[in-house]
């Protein structure tokens, strides 16, 4: 399965993971494969993911490749809006275009997680 994590956490959470991966290099073993990306603050992942964007994620999985105008015209949207909504959401690497042109969501899943900070006892 072709799986995106999106992970809002502290910093020192991908420093950790990318250690480990270093010391995996570091040791002839293969890391483990992993596509994600992370945000710091809820408000950090707020501004990325609105709910116009998951709903054109959705959206462009359910109906597979298409052009932004064919995507635009889908959503009842005005094709400057989706054009940069499609800008922001490839330079996340959400979604992708192919050889045509055509922008599609290359993932089979997005996982989304959120750490909760534990309470003082």
């Amino acid at each position: 399965m072709n799986k995106l994590h999106i992970e809002v956490q502290p910093a020192t959470a991908a420093l950790e993971r990318f250690g480990k991966s270093l010391q995996a290099v570091i040791e002839r073993r293969t890391p483990r494969a992993y596509s994600g990306i992370g945000f710091e603050n809820m408000a950090q992942f707020g501004e990325v993911f609105s709910p116009k964007r998951w709903e054109l994620i959705e959206s462009l999985k359910a109906s597979g490749p298409l052009s932004i105008y064919a995507l635009a015209k889908m959503l009842k949207r005005h094709y400057r809006n989706v054009y940069k909504d499609v800008g922001i959401l490839s330079e996340w690497m959400v979604i992708s275009k192919d050889e045509n042109g055509k922008v599609f969501v290359p993932w089979d899943e997005i996982d989304v997680r959120m750490a909760l900070v534990k309470q003082a006892a």
